[in-house]
């Protein structure tokens, strides 16, 4: 069993984490396998649940495509519960729940439905005390899914790419969160920006991080994922970079930012809120305006 740091699974109960994006191609699938097989490594409890339909999370960590398999979708629909849907993985402390490609149909089947931004976030609530960390692979798109994601959510963390175009669409991710804030999970923060892929030796990803630094102050993670062959090849094995090559610079950089993101909670845990947060009914009117922009965007 590979390990971090050591943590106290009684300091980081049932935080949820949601690695979002609008933007593909910025490693976020990666970030979020790697993100919870590292912390699972560091000895805490943790479920990393795939929220896209691609179903790459699933299958980067070896699970083939299976429509017979429960997975989110069933959950977003209430035909099942996140327990009946949990698999282990080939790390001790690492569950997951699956996805399918008929989460697509959630995006249309919910639009009517009681409560549709809440779906996950209730379903998850029974494993809150089960898991430290649970980790949410929101899809490339602000969706009915992604909002989904991040109603359920305590935090994002956000991968970015360290390039110009990355910085582009930041702000409407940002402006979502806001509202979202507003009107339907007051307690999302930013867990913190990720710049992945990041060539230190150019000039321009230190333009990038320069910018972002100025922006986010500290949020923006001290730890950055380098480009890295190993990582990229693990998912093809069906395994997480710490067990395909744990002495590759891909993991050992992923296993910083699980040491990074632990020792921000651990003086933050008395004050992190439990339980669930709905809309007041004098902002269910302006909930299901930002939920009807984000079906539109999709």
């Amino acid at each position: 069993m590979l390990r971090c740091s050591s943590a106290s699974p009684d300091n980081l109960m049932g935080r949820v984490i949601a690695v979002a994006n609008q933007k593909g191609g910025v490693g976020k699938t990666t970030t979020a396998i790697n993100l919870a097989a590292s912390f699972a490594a560091a000895e805490v409890n943790t479920l990393l649940v795939d929220c896209d339909p691609q179903s790459n999370a699933t299958s980067g960590l070896g699970f083939p495509k299976d429509p017979d398999r429960i997975s989110s979708y069933h959950l977003l629909m209430g035909d099942a519960t996140a327990e009946e849907a949990l698999l282990t993985t080939e790390l001790e402390q690492l569950w997951l729940i699956p996805a399918h490609k008929n989460l697509i149909g959630a995006n249309i089947e919910l639009v009517n439905a009681e409560g549709r931004e809440y779906r996950m976030r209730n379903a998850l609530a029974t494993l809150r005390d089960r898991f430290q960390f649970i980790v949410l692979d929101c899809p490339p798109a602000l969706d009915l899914l992604t909002l989904n994601g991040l109603v359920a959510a305590d935090a994002v963390l956000i991968p970015m790419q360290g390039e110009y175009f990355a910085l582009e669409g930041i702000s409407e991710l940002l402006d979502t969160i806001e509202r979202i804030r507003a009107v339907l999970n007051p307690e999302l923060s930013i867990e913190g920006v990720v710049l992945t892929m990041f060539d230190e030796r150019t000039n321009l990803a230190q333009q990038v991080m320069t910018e972002l630094k100025n922006y986010f102050g500290d949020k923006l993670c001290r730890t950055t994922i380098p480009r890295n062959i190993r990582l990229a090849e693990a998912p093809s094995h069906g395994k997480a970079a710490l067990v395909y090559d744990p002495r590759s610079k891909g993991a050992e950089s992923y296993i910083r930012l699980a040491k990074e993101i632990i020792e921000r909670q651990a003086p933050a845990v008395d004050s992190q809120p439990s339980g669930q947060s709905f809309a007041t009914e004098d902002h269910k009117e302006e909930a299901v305006e930002v939920a009807e922009e984000m079906d539109k965007s999709a």
